[in-house]
């Protein structure tokens, strides 16, 4: 009896989980900036374009704009080895900055849309969730 009661609470907290409310893109974008102003400025700079060698700029880039589920995963774990940001190598670190996976989705969507960067995608947190450490190591 203890088994079926365990298992129907938490069938219901995973159905719970699924059909909460999603958050709107623009409230998204709204509390990514919250967290890139927490977090991200001090090495992307307010406006997005990095700093010349060492960080790679974030507005206008291909790299981003080009492959969000790898931006993603750096955000999630950590990035460090080489990248190619609009034809610049960049070969730095970027440690794990401790974000709940609804706190990444929010600033990939604010990065996503800021500094006229534009994208059609809508970042979810579902969407973080699936993404594995393994895409790093392709």
């Amino acid at each position: 009896m203890k088994v079926f009661i365990l298992t129907y609470f938490l069938g219901l907290g995973v159905i719970g989980y699924h059909l909460a409310p999603q958050k709107s893109k623009a409230e998204s974008i709204k509390d990514g900036s919250e967290i890139y102003l927490d977090l991200c400025y001090r090495c992307h700079g307010l406006d997005g374009v990095g700093q010349d060698d060492m960080i790679p700029p974030l507005k206008s880039s291909d790299y981003l704009l080009k492959n969000i589920e790898l931006a993603i995963a750096g955000l999630k774990y950590g990035l460090k080895g080489e990248i190619i940001v609009n034809n610049k190598t960049y070969n730095g670190y970027m440690a794990y900055q401790g974000l709940e996976n609804d706190e990444i989705a929010d600033v990939m969507n604010y990065i996503l849309n800021q500094w006229g960067n534009s994208s059609k995608n809508f970042v979810t947190t579902l969407q973080v969730d699936e993404i594995n450490k393994s895409i790093l190591e392709k």
